[in-house]
C-alpha cells in the first residue's frame, strides 16, 4: 500500500530559555522524522504572552512561528511525535497557557477536519492569533485557513502585534532572524551534520 502525503501546518511557541534555537532545533528534530519531509520554517515573529485573561505585558514574551510540511503519518501518529519533541525539549504540562520552553500545535492536517479527545484540527483559535497567522502569511501570501478564509483578512481582521524576532535570547548569539528571507527549509538533522 503506498502512504498517503498529506501537507501539514505547524505552529511553534516558546517563552522560556533559549527560545529561538529550542524553535529551530525542534524543526530540526521533526524534519529528521521519518514520515515528515520538505518542512520549511517561517520567520520568527516575538510576541506578548497569552493568558487565559488576555495578553500579560509583565510575563516573558514568546518567540513563534510555523512550518509547513508534508507527512505520511497518521494525524495521531504526527501529534504523538510532536509531544515527544516537546518533552525532549524540556516541555512540561503543568498549567493551561502557562510558561513553556515549547510548544508545538497542529493547525491544518490537509484538508481533514477531525475532533476528539485528543486532538481538533483545523485548530480551533488558529483564526484569532497573529502569532500563527503573521508567519504563515511570511510563508505563503496566498494562505487560506480552512472554516474562516484568506489568513490575510483574518489578520487586517485581528490587527497584527507581532514583531519581527531581534534573536534577543539570554544566552544566545542574535539571530536577525526577522531579516531573513520568508522561507528557510529545514534540513534534517542528518543533512547537517558533517
Amino acid at each position: 500500500m503506498i502512504a498517503q502525503v498529506v501537507p501539514v501546518l505547524l505552529a511553534f511557541g516558546a517563552n522560556q530559555g533559549g527560545r529561538a534555537d529550542t524553535i529551530r532545533a525542534a524543526q530540526r528534530d521533526l524534519a529528521a522524522t521519518p514520515g515528515i519531509a520538505q518542512l520549511t520554517a517561517s520567520p520568527l515573529r516575538e510576541t506578548v504572552a497569552l493568558t487565559p485573561s488576555g495578553p500579560d505585558p509583565l510575563a516573558p514574551k514568546y518567540v513563534n512561528g510555523v512550518a509547513l510540511a508534508e507527512t505520511t503519518l497518521s494525524p495521531h501518529e504526527l501529534l504523538d511525535v510532536m509531544q515527544r519533541v516537546e518533552h525532549e525539549h524540556g516541555r512540561v504540562r503543568a498549567e493551561r497557557w502557562g510558561d513553556r520552553t515549547l510548544d508545538i500545535d497542529l493547525i491544518l492536517f490537509g484538508g481533514r477536519v477531525i475532533s476528539d479527545e485528543r486532538l481538533t484540527v483545523p485548530h480551533p483559535r488558529a483564526h484569532e492569533r497573529d502569532f500563527v497567522l503573521a508567519p504563515w502569511l511570511a510563508l505563503d501570501a496566498d494562505a487560506v485557513l480552512m472554516g474562516h478564509g484568506r489568513v490575510q483578512e483574518l489578520l487586517e481582521r485581528i490587527g497584527d502585534t507581532t514583531a519581527p524576532f531581534s534573536g534577543n535570547d539570554p544566552g544566545t548569539q542574535p539571530q536577525h532572524d526577522g531579516e531573513r528571507g520568508a522561507r528557510e527549509y529545514v534540513a534534517p538533522a542528518s543533512e547537517t551534520r558533517p
